[in-house]
């Protein structure tokens, strides 16, 4: 009888851990920027989650050449394609479709802010820039991109 309490509980635990995951990696996928500026992807690596632009609505400068980080504070890093850039860090689900403590960098300014994304339904995303706390910031509105 105690070995089948003991498979019972363990059982419940790993269905409630599967079901924290699921829902955690609700944020995985293709995002579509607001003003449909560009794409970014959203993925996890290890326990946290990262996104990178992986397109953009015009993705070359009036000489023609590729986007590149060119507001970047540091200059060694200004030469990096916009494409494929690392906009959002460390971000950690912190349960009821939350995720926090990551960082957001804005290409276009070229500045780095905390940051916390809320998943209002299933293809919606608000990706909120803030300085110290989140009531001081901007959120930007995101749309999953379907196919």
């Amino acid at each position: 009888m105690k070995k089948i309490i003991i498979g019972i509980l363990l059982m419940f635990c790993f269905a409630q851990t599967h079901a924290q995951t699921a829902e955690a990696d609700a944020i995985v996928g293709k995002w579509i920027t607001e003003n449909n500026k560009g794409v970014v992807e959203i993925y996890k690596w290890s326990s946290m989650y990262y996104g990178r632009i992986i397109s953009v609505k015009e993705p070359n400068g009036k000489d023609g050449k590729p986007l590149v980080d060119k507001k970047n504070p540091d200059p060694k890093l200004r030469t990096r394609p916009i494409v494929k850039l690392e906009i959002l860090k460390n971000f950690v689900y912190d349960g009821d479709k939350v995720w926090v403590d990551g960082k957001v960098y804005d290409p276009e300014s070229g500045n780095s802010y905390s940051c916390k994304i809320t998943l209002t339904d299933n293809n919606t995303i608000e990706v909120r820039g803030f300085m110290g706390v989140s009531i001081v910031g901007r959120t930007s509105v995101w749309k999953r991109k379907i196919n």
